[in-house]
């Protein structure tokens, strides 16, 4: 018998979206890690980029696509989301999906390390309204400093992957991606330039906004 979850229990609620699966799908038959964000905090992705009525999203960490359509799906009329992936084959499925999903021309692609993207945006004078992480954990710290640097005032910042499976309250869990999660998770909540809250379902999923 299947163990109903409170997070089962709620994803029941709601029906499959048929691009969304697409993308699942895609993912699995490519051999790519099986990771993206949770329906549930998908749909929040959608809600809060449409609620602020951002124009200007960065993504670091584009997977498959799933999260991307999930931000682009927000945007305001004329917006655009930047994805930062590492890895180049992983954005040409991300770019494929998107582009299905007939909202290819709202996304651009920066291949290579994120902390030299970052960088560059940053001193090319770039600016944010909203911010998603999910990317390598160990640079989480590094990712969210750096947002707070490319935000706009009242910009949003989310972070994926908070609990990491239950290891960051794990005192016995000791890894450097565990230990740089405890420290993203502590700066969220007690850095005076954001106001924040972690949520715990699913993953975890750590949202904060600039003031």
């Amino acid at each position: 018998m299947e163990t109903i979850t409170p997070e089962s229990y709620m994803e029941d609620l709601y029906a499959d979206d048929p691009v969304l699966e697409r993308v699942k799908e895609v993912i699995r038959t490519q051999n790519m890690p099986e990771i993206s964000i949770a329906p549930g905090y998908g749909r929040l992705l959608t809600m809060l980029v449409t609620m602020i009525g951002a124009k200007k999203v960065l993504e670091i960490g584009a997977l498959g696509g799933y999260s991307g359509i999930c931000l682009a799906r927000g945007l305001k009329a004329g917006g655009k989301l930047v994805s930062l992936e590492l890895k180049q084959d992983f954005a040409d499925v991300a770019k494929q999906n998107v582009a299905d999903a007939g909202l290819g021309e709202l996304v651009e692609y920066r291949i290579g390390e994120a902390l030299v993207h970052l960088n560059e945006l940053l001193a090319q004078g770039e600016r944010f309204d909203f911010f998603f992480i999910d990317a390598d954990k160990v640079n989480y710290p590094n990712y969210l400093e750096l947002a707070i640097q490319l935000a706009n005032p009242g910009a949003i910042i989310a972070g994926d992957n908070t609990l990491m499976r239950g290891k960051v309250v794990d005192a016995a869990q000791t890894k450097a991606s565990v230990q740089a999660m405890r420290s993203f998770n502590k700066l969220i909540a007690t850095d005076p330039r954001l106001e924040s809250t972690i949520l715990p379902a699913y993953d975890g999923l750590a949202l904060a906004r600039v003031k």
